[in-house]
């Protein structure tokens, strides 16, 4: 395997810390704001007129878990294009109902519905906290605040093996209403007050303040290497968090002023993008038309513009798992730690064709990255991306690329700690055009 050099560790550090730091889509726009304005990136208001200059770095949110940030280069946009990178903030997981408290024999049930497609099992005997957003009144107005309880707050626990003698043979399962609700505490001030209580008190705010909320159950455990040489990464949320970390790197990194490149991050993905600030909205495709405007381009050269643009879809890859050989492509066994991976499907489930993919792997022999191609079993489902969704919306020559990894949508993921490092140096070298 090739050595792990400090730099490379460093930026696997980096991800686990974002990651940390960013316990749903709420949280994760904000860390990446944070991150932005440290780089003298200015803020845009889509309800204000923009006046934008060659040279600039800006960015924009949307519902406060979507946003696109973008550097405008020398080059002529109408001629050169840019280089878009999509990539997604949700992840499959638990969504606290909106009236969730239930008392059950003097125990507190809190009600969640399933967000997404996550393996229900991993989230059996885990510390369980809670994050995202919750409205809050404010006098006469009303103000959203984020939330973080990262202790062990919430439980599911299992039923023993003396109740469920099958459980080793036919799988944990959960019934998704019944289930599935997770222990809060004892009910002795009430349901619905105990549950109110530890969000009042780590937002510091009276509870009957507390108006609504969107909120994920989360796992309390950091982030962590493992491996005998430490050369894997372990975190909830590697899909597809690590991808956000990837672009937002390989964009604050750039230092060539010519090329003109785009980082966009999309909530709902994982429920299908259909929503104001998933990739299926306006967002986007309003953010390259103002973009466009703001530097003089008229129809014509915005459609130039567009034809002479790549949009890099970066997600997760399924890493080839030793343990389960037959769920997998024969020819197509992606290495964790062996490079990005570029993705095709015939049915269009993701968008590279033979160009789009040559295209990224000459990107990856200019930055010195391993590159690996996928394809999903023909007898298996395969999973999408917004690759397509954004492919189909904008007419852009599009490829579907990631990072490999293990126990994609479990509770606790994990990937290589070089492919990160590879991923960031391919969007950069793809950023610089």
């Amino acid at each position: 395997m090739t050595a792990i050099s400090a730099e490379v560790r460093r930026q696997a550090q980096d991800l686990l810390d974002f990651i940390d730091a960013s316990p749903s889509p709420w949280h994760a726009v904000a860390s990446s704001v944070q991150r932005l304005q440290a780089a003298g990136y200015q803020q845009l208001d889509e309800s204000a007129r923009w006046t934008l200059s060659s040279g600039g770095r800006y960015y924009v949110t949307r519902g406060d878990s979507s946003l696109i940030a973008f550097r405008l280069g020398e080059r002529p946009l109408a001629e050169a294009g840019l280089t878009l990178i999509g990539a997604h903030t949700d992840s499959p997981g638990l969504r606290v109902k909106p009236r969730p408290a239930e008392d059950a024999a003097g125990l507190v049930r809190i009600g969640v519905e399933v967000y997404g497609g996550p393996l229900l099992a991993t989230f059996a005997d885990r510390d369980l906290g809670l994050a995202g957003r919750v409205m809050v009144r404010a006098g006469d107005s009303i103000v959203s605040r984020l939330l973080h309880i990262d202790r062990p707050l919430l439980r599911l626990p299992n039923l023993a093996i003396h109740m469920n003698r099958e459980a080793n043979e036919n799988g944990l399962k959960f019934n998704k209403q019944t289930e599935l609700p997770l222990l809060l505490g004892s009910s002795d001030d009430g349901a619905d007050a105990q549950f109110r209580r530890p969000l009042a008190d780590a937002l510091g705010v009276d509870p009957g303040q507390l108006l609504t909320w969107d909120l994920v159950a989360c796992d309390t455990q950091k982030g962590s290497f493992w491996g005998a040489d430490r050369e894997f990464v372990a975190n909830g949320q590697l899909d597809n968090l690590a991808s956000c970390h990837a672009a937002l790197s390989a964009l604050l990194a750039q230092e060539d002023d010519a090329a003109s490149g785009l980082v966009a991050l999309f909530d709902h993905e994982e429920v299908g993008s259909e929503s104001a600030v998933g990739a299926g909205g306006s967002f986007v495709g309003d953010v390259l038309q103002r973009l466009a405007a703001a530097c003089g381009l008229d129809g014509e050269d915005q459609r130039r513009m567009l034809a002479a643009s790549y949009f890099i879809s970066a997600d997760m890859a399924h890493g080839w798992h030793p343990n389960f050989p037959a769920a997998y492509e024969p020819c197509h066994r992606v290495l964790v730690n062996g490079g990005p991976v570029i993705k095709r499907n015939a049915n269009q489930r993701y968008a590279t064709d033979a160009a789009s993919a040559a295209r990224f792997l000459t990107i990856c022999e200019r930055a010195g990255v391993p590159c690996q191609q996928y394809a999903h079993r023909s007898d298996l489902g395969c999973g999408s991306t917004i690759g397509p969704i954004v492919a189909a919306r904008l007419g852009i020559p599009s490829v579907d690329v990631g990072a490999p990894m293990w126990a994609m949508h479990s509770v606790r993921e994990s990937a290589g700690v070089l492919d990160h490092a590879w991923m960031i140096a391919a969007l950069s070298a793809a950023l610089a055009g």
